[in-house]
This record gives C-alpha cells, structure tokens and sequence, in this order.
C-alpha cells in the first residue's frame, strides 16, 4: 500500500512540475535559446532592432563592434517574375532591361553596394553569381566568369561586378521558381573554406516558392560568420523576407536583413545615404554576435 501511495505523490509532483514547466514556456514562447559550437553556452535569439538612423551612427558601431574588413559575395535574381514585377515601380519593363542611359535598379543596386562595401575589402575579389534563370532554376547557381581548373574566378571589384552583369544579362534566360537555397548554400561553402566573415548580398524581385527550405537554409548560415542582405527589387510584395529579417528564432543569431529598394529610394530627402543606413542597419550587432559565438 504504501508503494502504491508513493506512485500517486510522485505522479502528482510530476504532474505539478510539468504544469510549472508549461507554464515558463508560454511565458518565454518568444525567445528560443541556440546553443553555439564552440563551448556549449546558450544564448537567446533577439531579433536585431533597427536603431540607427545616420552613417555617422553605423559608422560609430562598426568601429565598436571591431569590424575593420569583411569579405563579399554577390547573388542576381535571374528568375521570370522579373519581367512584370516593375509595372509600378519601373514603368512596366523588366527589371532586368538595361536602358541606353541611366541604370535599371539591379545595376544601381550593385553600383550602391560597391561604394558602401567597397571600403570593407581588402583583397577587392567578390564572387558574384546568378541564380534563377533557365539553366539553373532553383536548383545552383551560376558564376559570372567561368570557373578555372574547378576554382570560381571571383570579379575583381563591384565595377568588375557591374560590367559583367551589363554583359551577361541581356543573353540570360529568365526562369525560376524563386529560391535563395543554392545561393546561400553556395555561399556557406566559400564562408567554410575560407574561414572568415563574408557579407552575402543578395538582390531579388519578390517572393521566394519554397519558403521553408529558404527559411531552413538562413538557419543553417547563422551556424557561420556571414551576414546575409537581401535587396528587393520591383513591386513586391515582401512579406516573406520581412519574416525572414525577424522571425526564424531557431537561428543562432539574426542574421538576414532586407532593404526595401523603391521605399529607400523614392521616399526619402538623400536616397543614397537612406539606403546605405538600411543595408547595413544590422552588421554591427550581426558581427557582435558572431564573435561571441565563437566564429572567428
């Protein structure tokens, strides 16, 4: 008898801690905990607050952060949705048309990120690759030059990157589906080799298709010192790539943020140092949390 009294306490005091457990869940349901690679301590994803508002600021926090270099890919959205994605927002041509004067915003995109980014690399060798289009789908990539005894030939500089997109996009089939998995797969595998941190700016027209595996490839590259930027181009809508910027709380820090082109663009007194502010709006914190993550 008294065996079968001690199973009831215990299953009520089991019962007790379990509701007590569920009760510290609902209560932090908002802030899961990773656990880094390096020493086993936790840390609690916050998504990254947007709190800077001039580039004296971002400049002032990269400097507290210690970022003095960083090493850059390129991604170019190739697929077919780019060819009816700017009927508001680029008077109804494709995104990808290259007008006799002036830039379309691809090309503005990449010659806005080269004075931004420009400084941040030393050895000025940016891997600059397209996805999206008839050949790859959304299943790899494509490098701007061809690969050399099986090594990618990075661009030696963002006018580099300018002129071979100017050269290459007009003879590239559009396709899709949408899908950022191969380019930050890709971009994983340089960040592994290399060993160091690498900004990934990625310049798209609008939604992804396969939103889970995209949101399952941003976690996975919070596992490694890469920052990732992600450009909208075009009309939208954006709502995936807003979640990707503060949701996905499995990652191990925030690690993805995205620049809204038309709104930094058309809806501010200095454009240029508008949508520097929002490319770089998160890499200080971003860089903070890679080293105390043990990445570098």
């Amino acid at each position: 008898m008294s065996l079968v009294k001690h199973k009831k306490s215990s299953k009520r005091h089991n019962d007790d801690k379990s509701k007590k457990k569920k009760k510290k869940r609902s209560k932090s349901k908002h802030t899961l905990r990773a656990t880094d690679n390096t020493g086993g301590k936790t840390i609690a994803f916050k998504p990254i607050v947007d709190k800077h508002t001039t580039y004296s600021d971002i400049e002032q926090a990269l400097r507290q952060a210690g970022l003095e270099s960083s090493d850059l890919i390129i991604g170019i959205d190739y697929t077919k949705s780019n060819e009816w994605t700017g009927k508001r927002t680029y008077g109804g041509r494709c995104l990808h048309a290259i007008p006799q004067q002036g830039m379309n915003p691809y090309q503005y995109t990449i010659h806005m990120m080269g004075k931004t980014l420009t400084p941040f690399d030393d050895d000025n060798l940016i891997p600059a690759y397209g996805f999206g289009d008839v050949r790859t789908k959304n299943e790899g990539v494509f490098s701007f030059y061809p690969d050399v005894d099986g090594k990618v030939q990075p661009c030696r500089g963002f006018g580099d990157v300018l002129r071979r997109y100017c050269d290459l996009t007009p003879g590239v089939q559009l396709s899709g589906p949408t899908s950022f998995v191969p380019i930050i797969t890709q971009a994983i595998t340089i960040v592994k080799e290399a060993r160091s941190y690498h900004m990934l700016v990625i310049v798209c027209d609008g939604q992804v298709v396969d939103k889970d595996k995209t949101a399952a490839a941003i976690v996975q590259a919070s596992k490694y010192p890469l920052s990732i930027i992600c450009v909208g181009v075009g009309d939208g809508p954006w709502d995936a790539m807003e979640k990707f910027d503060d949701a996905l709380p499995k990652r191990k820090f925030d690690n993805f943020q995205f620049v809204d082109f038309e709104k930094c663009m058309h809806r501010a007194e200095n454009p240029e140092i508008n949508f520097v502010v929002a490319a770089m709006q998160e890499i200080p914190e971003q860089y903070e949390a890679i080293k105390k993550l043990g990445y570098l």
